[in-house]
């Protein structure tokens, strides 16, 4: 399903979803935004690997696998953020001694890609049935080097000339931030400019998040 996330003055690329995309996992997501894509597959819970159990709680493991070649340092990066910002929705106490395993293959790259791979990861734990005590929502945003415009979910032309990107990740709930990834040189004053900026721009991503919800709840 589409929609179109223009409705507000917090303009996003549009959102484009479709739920149990993979006949394999428990829960599937294949999300766009813009030109970038994504697909998502959450497995479990399933029994972890000896060294990987925690008695107390569910494990969460993320495995993200680039369009090309093995995956880097860069990729581990992802698989972290996607890890925290998942295991924080999470009500990972219901599952001891298990393990939820979220498996992330890239298929395009136009920008904002941590963003949509935290946004389709949520997406397939919805999908998947696992509790949570909230949904996340991931904005990126930039600032231009000449005119220091903030604009949200760039593409890869704007990013070229970008002074700073930021990618931030939100509750559903209170809008807490959950992890934040930056890259660039910014004054403090920016930093929350763009903070607020993409608080105020999740509401749109939650909104999508109902919608898909609202249309699959048959199949779920």
């Amino acid at each position: 399903m589409e929609e179109d996330t223009t409705k507000t003055e917090y303009k996003l690329r549009p959102m484009l979803c479709e739920l149990n995309h993979l006949s394999m996992p428990d829960g599937s997501a294949m999300l766009m935004q813009g030109d970038t894509s994504v697909i998502a597959g959450v497995y479990g819970p399933v029994e972890p690997k000896a060294q990987k159990m925690i008695y107390d709680k569910a494990s969460i493991e993320v495995i993200y696998s680039p369009v090309k070649g093995p995956a880097k340092i860069d990729d581990r990066m992802v698989e972290l953020y996607v890890k925290e910002s998942c295991e924080a929705g999470i009500i990972v106490m219901l599952h001891p001694g298990t393990a939820i395993c979220i498996n992330i293959q890239e298929i395009q790259n136009n920008g904002g890609l941590l963003a949509c791979t935290i946004n389709s990861a949520c997406l397939a734990l919805i999908n998947s049935g696992i509790s949570m005590k909230f949904t996340i929502a991931a904005i990126t945003c930039m600032i231009e080097k000449d005119s220091e415009n903030i604009i949200l979910d760039p593409d890869n032309n704007q990013l070229q000339n970008a002074k700073a990107v930021f990618t931030f990740t939100y509750d559903s709930i209170k809008k807490d931030i959950i992890s934040c990834n930056t890259t660039g040189r910014f004054t403090d004053t920016e930093f929350v400019e763009c903070l607020h900026k993409c608080k105020q721009a999740s509401s749109c991503v939650f909104d999508f998040y109902r919608d898909v919800v609202k249309r699959y709840a048959n199949s779920i």
